[in-house]
C-alpha cells in the first residue's frame, strides 16, 4: 500500500520560507510532494477516507495543544522532522497500519493530567521525561505532554503523586 503523504500547514503559504522547505524536507525524505491542507484539520476523518495516509504536522515554537486531537484516537506520532530552529513537522500515521518500530526509537509522547504540585515537580526529573507542552484547564489541572524514555517511571511518579496518565500518543 503506497503512501498518501498530507502536509497541513495553517499558515499562508505565500513567500513562506518554512512552507517551501518543509515541502522539500517531505519529497527528499519519501520521494514525492504532499498534497496540502491549509484549513480545518480532522485527523479521523482523513484516516478514515485515506488508511494509508501520512500527515505531517507543523508545530511552530511557541504553539500549544497541537496533539490535543490525537489523545484517544488512532493516531501515532512516528516521527519528528526539524525544519528551523522555529518550525518541525510531526509525522503522524494510523496506528491500525503503523508496523513498523525502528531500532533506535527512543522517544515516546507521553500524555497526562497532573494537578500543579510542588509534590509532582519535586519528583519529576529530566531522567525521567521532559515536558514538551502543556495546556491548562478549567478545572485547575493541566494536560501535559512528556517526551521521555520509560513509560513505566513516569507512570510510577504519576500514580505516586495523585496524578493520571492518559496514554502514548507516539514515538519517534
Amino acid at each position: 500500500m503506497s503512501r498518501f503523504p498530507i502536509l497541513y500547514w495553517p499558515r499562508s503559504t505565500k513567500s513562506d520560507n518554512e512552507y517551501q522547505t518543509a515541502r522539500k524536507v517531505i519529497n527528499t525524505a519519501i520521494g514525492e510532494m504532499p498534497n496540502v491542507i491549509s484549513g480545518d484539520l480532522n485527523v479521523a476523518d482523513i484516516f478514515a477516507n485515506h488508511e494509508n495516509a501520512v500527515i505531517y504536522y507543523p508545530v511552530f515554537y511557541g504553539s500549544t495543544g497541537w496533539w490535543g486531537e490525537l489523545l484517544g484516537g488512532d493516531a501515532v506520532v512516528t516521527e519528528k522532522l526539524i525544519i528551523s530552529p522555529e518550525c518541525q513537522l510531526m509525522v503522524i500515521e494510523n496506528a491500525k497500519h503503523f508496523t513498523k518500530h525502528k531500532g533506535n526509537t527512543t522517544h515516546q509522547l507521553f500524555a497526562a493530567e497532573i494537578y500543579p504540585t510542588s509534590g509532582f515537580f519535586k519528583k519529576m526529573t529530566s531522567e525521567i521525561a521532559t515536558v514538551a507542552d502543556m495546556l491548562a484547564t478549567d478545572a485547575g489541572t493541566i494536560l501535559a505532554l512528556f517526551a521521555g524514555r520509560d513509560k513505566n517511571r513516569l507512570v510510577n511518579i504519576l500514580e505516586s503523586t495523585g496524578n493520571s496518565y492518559l496514554g502514548c500518543i507516539g514515538r519517534y
